[in-house]
């Protein structure tokens, strides 16, 4: 096999370990096998492939989209090191606001699938910045995005980089706090 697959403290949230395979001419990796997600119960179509490229410092996120343009997102960092995050905003989820936080690396092959209903970002913490990558089960609808604002106290997420330094997009610090959120829940 190719993946394996870790569940979470989060339910339908899984780690997924990538295998490499190398010689003396370089490597070979499988990021994604649909029998395979198939066989944990996860059928994932892909809509939609991206790659975003940050720098050391930047945090991205915390993103989502609402009602039928929900997605479903498998990612992974194909160059650098970044802290990923998701934060379960499903309605009636024994879990909802607890969030996880992975390192994800291009050396450690771990990649994150994150379920329909969560919120998603990403902390670079490599100081060559990081490519991330994306698949997605639904395309992206502008009209559509949502979020939640990245340093909600209520959260507590470490980001692992000195404040003073990030970089975070005008509009991820406009985002909502989980409280209000929750009062008007995009997921309903």
């Amino acid at each position: 096999m190719s993946l394996t697959f870790s569940k979470t403290n989060i339910e339908g949230l899984l780690i997924v370990d990538k295998k490499s395979f190398g010689d003396s001419r370089g490597s070979f990796t499988v990021d994604f096998n649909y029998e395979q997600f198939l066989a944990q119960g996860v059928d994932f179509s892909v809509r939609q492939i991206q790659h975003s490229s940050s720098k050391y410092g930047t945090i991205r996120g915390l993103h989502y989209q609402r009602a039928q343009f929900a997605q479903a997102k498998y990612v992974w960092v194909s160059a650098g090191s970044v802290l990923d995050v998701a934060v379960d905003l499903r309605p009636g989820s024994s879990t909802f606001g607890q969030h996880i936080g992975i390192i994800l690396t291009e050396n450690n092959a771990k990649a994150l699938y994150i379920p329909r209903g969560f919120a998603h970002g990403f902390a670079v913490l490599s100081l060559d910045g990081a490519t991330f990558s994306y698949i997605c089960d639904n395309s992206y609808s502008p009209a559509n995005e949502g979020g939640l604002i990245y340093n909600d106290h209520t959260l507590g997420i470490d980001w692992q980089l000195d404040l003073n330094i990030i970089e975070v997009s005008d509009k991820d610090k406009a985002w909502p706090t989980l409280k209000e959120i929750k009062i008007n829940n995009p997921f309903e």
